[in-house]
């Protein structure tokens, strides 16, 4: 690996977000009034692809958006954030789409409809050549196991929670899930995996066993979307620059933090500057 400018891919979905803010959120089956609607750039996948060009990686999405005006600008923002585009496809089925509820503490509630997210393929993508591929699970399971079988060193976070082959997982360096999402893993049987816990930082399991936890910055909170795919993109540009695995836990779950002060998945990613310069000030 290249530790200072490491090649990374990210396959996964792009989505434009459409977001309204709540007091609340609502009750199954309550209707509550919100402020207006915003439109935000976001996928898991880009979302991850844009933190990680902003945290130094060369980064190249591999995905999929429709032939319509949601794809383009998906596409132009990506680009004008430096990651390599040149590698996402145009699909007939509309470009994927996010509906976000955010209330005033923060929380969200996410439903999506994929759209062409769910025609990605990776038949003609040269994945040997990038030292890392980080991917999620908001396109088809049969995507994320080619991917585990052709990466040379391969991420894997497991959201949004779903049954993924063990021999898949079993392929993964890394695998990185929330507290919901873990309970559905035996952690025993994965080398490595990171659990984020929100507020109160990340844990690394080693077989089951803990070895390492960090804490999340204290920072003014204004949105969590997009909070746990930029700690996902930081660990994994970390982890591609062969930085030990307790600094990496500590450096991502200082980006997640920085990522909360602005709105949008990807309104607030922090630089790798940036994310040191508030681990220097706590350390």
């Amino acid at each position: 690996m290249t530790p200072q400018d490491p090649r990374l891919a990210v396959v996964g979905s792009l989505n434009v977000d459409v977001v309204v803010h709540v007091a609340r959120l609502p009750q199954p089956g309550e209707t509550v009034m919100g402020g207006d609607v915003a439109r935000f750039a976001g996928g898991k996948g880009a979302n991850q692809a844009a933190a990680a060009a902003r945290l130094g990686a060369r980064t190249t999405m591999v995905g999929a958006v429709g032939d319509d005006e949601a794809g383009s600008w998906l596409v132009e923002e990506l680009a004008s954030r430096g990651v390599d585009v040149s590698r996402v496809s145009r699909r007939a089925r509309p470009t994927g789409t996010a509906l976000i509820t955010v209330d005033d503490r923060g929380e969200n509630v996410i439903v999506v409809a994929p759209g062409a997210n769910g025609d990605v393929a990776i038949p003609d993508v040269g994945l040997e050549e990038f030292d890392v591929v980080l991917a999620q699970l908001e396109t088809p399971l049969a995507v994320v196991d080619e991917v585990a079988r052709r990466a040379r060193s391969f991420v894997l976070n497991v959201a949004p929670s779903a049954s993924v082959d063990p021999a898949t997982l079993a392929r993964c360096a890394v695998v990185i899930a929330n507290e919901t999402e873990a309970a559905t893993l035996d952690l025993a049987s994965l080398a490595h995996c990171i659990v984020t816990l929100g507020a109160r930082g990340a844990v690394h399991y080693h077989f089951g066993r803990e070895v390492a936890r960090a804490s999340a910055l204290v920072v003014d909170t204004v949105d969590t979307v997009g909070a746990g795919d930029v700690f996902c993109a930081a660990y994994a540009t970390q982890y591609a620059r062969g930085v030990e695995p307790r600094e990496a836990l500590r450096f991502a779950a200082a980006a997640g933090s920085l990522a909360t002060r602005a709105p949008g998945a990807q309104g607030a990613l922090p630089t790798r500057t940036e994310v040191e310069s508030w681990l220097a000030r706590v350390s």
